[in-house]
């Protein structure tokens, strides 16, 4: 039996149950994943396709309750994708949440509302590999990565990450032949010279996005205590 997961702050009257199940299986990454690219050929991924479109209507069905998976991280921080399926609408919810803020801080959204970027690269790769305490959540370091990959968006890329993303694909199912064009795909060529770009400003210590599209306009879970905002950008790049 699903375990059912409790986010206060969010949406009222819908269900949420555990997903982190769903990373088991190749089919739910190639689905998650082309949020932001579109229909792929399964097969050529190593997915069958009929297997491919099972997962596709698991994940969008309004009749059933909403999986959500989660990526505890520092301080008690953890982020939440959450596969939110009205009857005239599905969307991907991303966000994070502390107990302590009584709000959430939204990274962005994939499906009919779209909004991004939500993460910088350092970020991103931050979350994957941050060490958690919970017994919740998804513990695997490429399964993180390419969770939270859909809310990727930076200018400022390090040449390892394409090749970062091939391997975390490769890893969870993807045939490996595949991974590496497939990650150039998810991860784009950007120039430094292109947006968008994170800075951190006076404002507050957690960095804001140039993308007129992001939540990330201003800071990431706005009106939280000042020492909460310090932990969350410390969490956020690996500090402390």
């Amino acid at each position: 039996m699903a375990l059912t997961v409790h986010i206060p702050e969010y949406l009222e009257g819908c269900e949420l149950i555990a997903g982190e199940d769903l990373a088991r299986e190749p089919a739910f990454w190639l689905a998650h994943l082309m949020l932001t690219v579109g229909d792929p050929d399964p097969e050529r991924y190593g997915v069958d396709a009929s297997v491919y479109e099972e997962m596709v209507e698991r994940l969008s069905n309004p009749e059933e309750p909403w999986p959500v998976l989660r990526v505890p991280f520092q301080g008690g921080h953890t982020a939440y994708v959450v596969y939110a399926n009205f009857d005239d609408a599905n969307n991907v919810d991303f966000f994070v949440r502390h107990h302590e803020w009584g709000r959430l801080g939204y990274l962005g959204q994939c499906g009919a509302d779209e909004a991004g970027p939500g993460l910088a690269w350092t970020e991103l790769a931050t979350l994957a590999e941050a060490a958690q305490n919970s017994s919740e959540g998804l513990t695997d370091s490429s399964q993180r990565l390419l969770l939270l990959l859909p809310m990727l968006g930076d200018a400022e890329m390090p040449r390892e990450a394409r090749h970062m993303v091939a391997q975390a694909l490769a890893h969870c199912g993807i045939r490996s032949e595949a991974a590496d064009e497939l990650a150039t795909v998810l991860v784009g060529e950007q120039e430094s010279d292109s947006e968008p770009h994170w800075t951190v400003t006076a404002d507050s210590p957690v960095a804001v996005c140039s993308s007129s599209y992001s939540p990330r306009q201003i800071p990431l879970a706005l009106g939280i205590a000042p020492h909460q905002a310090q932990d969350l950008a410390d969490a956020l790049n690996g500090r402390g």
